[in-house]
């Protein structure tokens, strides 16, 4: 039974702010291998926490929901830890929901073989791709993980599928250099689409003030050179 294949954290049931241009419900999948130090959801990193959610009763209320929401978003934590996420995904699309994945890129062969199931992906690009700072960015050993957030790319830009890269700019591990590498090498790959988010610091940050958050856009000329090296460059707060 898909009950007993996917955990799920909790959802969101309206949202607009998750699917560029579509109204959609979200759903926050439990389990995450990384320790991202700006991580709101460190309540999904365990895969094995039960939230006590019904999958069968989140599927009756998306019936309920056909001319209403026009998309559903699987987020996390990270979806693709999860084997049952296919599953999940293909009976969401049975309803007629086009598909939306937040990801990081962690398990290229599962993103590889649900990608046909997908109607767009938000991938979040934590650092510059070199070892170190990918490393600090995640909070695990990087050995593995970054040739994976590598290979997913890859996967992404030959899919022909809609998607869009964005970094969260947290100034306790990126610098405003940092955003220009991972923005010079997206646009080398081809990247198309590319989104600064404002980091907003966890509860155990009382160190961060908003000036170190706002650095990063109150620089005119660094926002210009980003704007124009993709077809659509952004800013989320």
């Amino acid at each position: 039974m898909i009950q007993e294949s996917i955990r799920v954290g909790g959802v969101e049931t309206f949202s607009t702010v998750d699917f560029p241009e579509k109204i959609c419900a979200t759903v926050f999948m439990q389990g995450c291998p990384w320790r991202c130090p700006f991580c709101h959801n460190a309540m999904l990193q365990d895969i094995n926490a039960d939230s006590g959610f019904v999958w069968s009763k989140f599927v009756e209320f998306l019936k309920t929901r056909t001319k209403l929401l026009d998309a559903v978003v699987f987020s996390g934590g990270e979806p693709l830890v999860q084997n049952g996420l296919e599953t999940a995904i293909k009976q969401v699309k049975e309803l007629g929901f086009k598909i939306g994945l937040h990801t990081g890129g962690y398990r290229p062969e599962h993103l590889e073989k649900i990608i046909p199931l997908l109607d767009w992906v938000g991938f979040d690009i934590k650092a510059p791709f070199i070892d170190d700072k990918y490393e600090k960015a995640i909070g695990v050993c990087v050995k593995t993980q970054l040739p994976a957030v590598l290979k997913s790319l890859d996967i992404l830009l030959t899919s022909g599928i809609d998607f869009e890269c964005r970094t969260t700019c947290d100034p306790r591990i990126l610098s405003i250099k940092d955003i220009e590498n991972i923005a010079v090498f997206l646009a080398n790959k081809g990247v198309k689409k590319y989104f600064l988010q404002k980091y907003r610091p966890i509860p155990s940050d009382t160190q961060t003030s908003d000036s170190d958050c706002e650095k990063f856009f109150v620089d005119k000329e660094f926002l210009s050179s980003l704007q124009q090296k993709f077809e659509v460059f952004g800013i989320r707060k």
